[in-house]
């Protein structure tokens, strides 16, 4: 049996990186394009800066876009003020980390770790029945085929490919083998690896973390448990980040968590035990409190209102789980050819 992978870390030292972004929408904060533009310019630079494990634009205190620059720790100097006239912040939020397996902080009866009656939720455990390993349901998809509908489940590369190591067709369990153990049951069936996005880790680019295993519509539901204070069903349509935007999520280990969009175009380096890869154009959350721990890998991240309008698929974080990183969904939807399966 695999040896459970607990942390995934962040490279601190990062090579030459070029971001991608979609045009901002007219209603963007003032100076977006000016920041995305000078963020991308100074990019290899600032990546390859040793302490600096990431850049993204943001907002200033007053509302104005800034270049974002982040810091494994305090120390890390000669950052200028601005570049090319866009201030810039500098921010220290520690190492990186993709993470699954870990407690679950639930106390219900019911458990998001525990081996649920089918159709199963989205958020609670999952994962590949050959690695003793959990992350998160992200959400149930959907794919018409001449005139036929299938279904899948979605989760990161890591959670369900095992870093690209699995092979197609791969069992699938709820719950991941974590939650049980290492004891594997029949009865905790949810699907098969049906496809994923390979991780590069030859320094190109890589724009998502994910994976789908084919299922049906009698072994997983598309609403989050309300029991443990689910936001519900999510919208099949997606929306597009935005800074400042109040999201929300539901995982495996922290739950309903709630925070608030603080960068996009962000570009990471995330060392896997498999190598080092390079992340662009990805979408952080920021909290006052843990909005992702180990095992919430997977997780839908959504708007926080009743539309609950998916908006990214998290992957990483933190060590204190006050900052998280998401692909955009829209890009994970596309790989695909899915679409979520939402009100």
């Amino acid at each position: 049996m695999r040896k459970f992978i607990l942390l995934i870390m962040v490279a601190l030292l990062a090579l030459m990186a070029v971001t991608v972004y979609a045009a901002p929408p007219p209603d963007g904060p003032p100076g977006l394009e000016r920041a995305l533009a000078a963020q991308e310019a100074h990019n290899p630079h600032l990546l390859a800066t040793p302490g600096v494990v990431g850049t993204a634009v943001g907002l200033t205190a007053d509302g104005k876009a800034t270049v974002k620059i982040f810091t494994e720790k305090e120390g890390v100097v000669g950052f200028p003020d601005s570049l090319d006239g866009v201030p810039v912040v500098v921010e220290v939020i520690g190492k990186l980390i993709a993470i699954k397996g870990g407690s679950s902080g639930s106390s219900k009866t019911l458990k998001t770790t525990d081996s649920w009656p089918r159709p199963v939720p989205i958020g609670i455990s999952t994962g590949n029945a050959n690695e003793v390993s959990a992350g998160t349901i992200a959400a149930r998809l959907t794919k018409k085929v001449a005139g036929t509908v299938y279904y899948y489940a979605l989760s990161n590369n890591h959670v369900y490919a095992r870093e690209d190591q699995a092979a197609l067709g791969e069992e699938v369990l709820q719950p991941g083998l974590y939650d049980t153990g290492g004891v594997y049951d029949p009865a905790n069936h949810l699907g098969n690896l049906s496809a994923f996005i390979p991780l590069d880790f030859s320094g190109n680019p890589n724009y998502v973390d994910a994976a789908i295993a084919s299922t049906n519509a009698s072994l997983l539901g598309n609403t989050t448990p309300t029991s443990l204070g689910g936001y519900g069903v999510p919208n099949h349509a997606p929306v597009t980040a935005t800074v400042g935007m109040a999201v929300q999520k539901f995982g495996r280990t922290t739950q309903l968590t709630k925070g608030q969009i603080t960068g996009i175009n962000a570009s990471v380096w995330v060392t896997y035990s498999s190598g080092t890869a390079l992340f662009v154009d990805q979408i952080l959350v920021g909290s006052s409190s843990p909005f992702i721990k180990a095992g919430d890998s997977g997780s839908l991240l959504v708007t926080a209102n009743s539309n609950s309008n998916p908006v990214g698929l998290l992957f990483a974080g933190n060590s204190s789980g006050k900052l998280a990183i998401a692909n955009r969904i829209d890009l994970v939807l596309s790989a695909f050819g899915v679409t979520i399966d939402g009100k």
